[in-house]
């Protein structure tokens, strides 16, 4: 790109809020601006920065991309999000990364048409790592089909449900979900662990997230691929075998 990416970030939790202060300071971007469900709690500004942070309660998403353009939104709010922006989106061929776990096939399915418009990224986890430890896994899994797998996850101690990354790593690998065993203790931030049970050797495939900031290095990642590829669904895997087939593409 021979100019800075315009991103609007949607979701201001724990997440966000590690994202914003990623994408706020990567030379590569202009973060244009901060929505969220309510700016009331909060200050109107991003600490330490002149980037807004705007209430999606008190105008529309077409509002907002006339007001504030942007080429990219960036999306780790909630599920329900994608249906208010989505055809506002749509109509501006505005890119999409989108970091929400809990879609439903029905949001999936609409994700995918949004993909015939412009380009749209979708993973549960958009951590470099874990997507590198997916294709790991995945080619391991390939090679060794008779291999033992059992998949471990752990979270801070309220984080409820089984994670939609460990959902996403047992689907690739074509095992059940009663291999996934969930542990909740502390504040961790995300741990996964693949492991590889043959007969006389064990294979351990492991990411820890240390901190939130982690997302932030990922969608950037996402972004800088995503605008180098035509209108279509993606998936971070997607991306990131892109580069691993250039990568390879180059080698003598």
């Amino acid at each position: 790109m021979t100019h800075k990416i315009r991103v609007g970030l949607v979701g201001y939790g724990k997440a966000g809020k590690a994202v914003a202060n990623i994408l706020g300071t990567d030379p590569h971007f202009d973060l244009r601006w901060i929505a969220r469900r309510s700016a009331n709690a909060e200050p109107q500004m991003h600490p330490d920065t002149d980037i807004p942070i705007i209430s999606i309660e008190q105008q529309s998403f077409d509002e907002l991309f006339d007001r504030h353009p942007v080429d990219t939104i960036v999306d780790f709010s909630t599920p329900e999000t994608l249906h208010a922006y989505g055809e506002a989106l749509r109509k501006r061929g505005i890119m999409l990364v989108s970091a929400i776990s809990a879609y439903s096939e029905d949001d999936l399915v609409y994700a995918r048409s949004l993909g015939r418009d412009t380009r749209v990224m979708c993973s549960p986890n958009i951590t470099l790592g874990i997507n590198f430890l997916i294709v790991a896994a995945k080619l391991l899994r390939k090679a060794a089909p008779f291999a033992d797998v059992e998949i471990v996850e752990q979270h801070f101690r309220d984080k409820p449900e089984i994670s939609g990354t460990a959902r996403k790593i047992a689907e690739t690998l074509e095992v059940d979900a009663e291999q996934i065993t969930s542990l909740r203790f502390g504040g961790i931030v995300g741990h996964h662990e693949v492991i590889f049970g043959f007969p006389h050797q064990t294979v351990r495939l492991i990411h820890d997230s240390i901190r939130r900031e982690a997302f932030g290095t990922g969608a950037a990642f996402a972004l800088e691929q995503l605008a180098n590829c035509d209108n279509g669904f993606y998936t971070f895997e997607d991306l990131l075998m892109r580069v691993m087939r250039a990568e390879l593409a180059g080698i003598p």
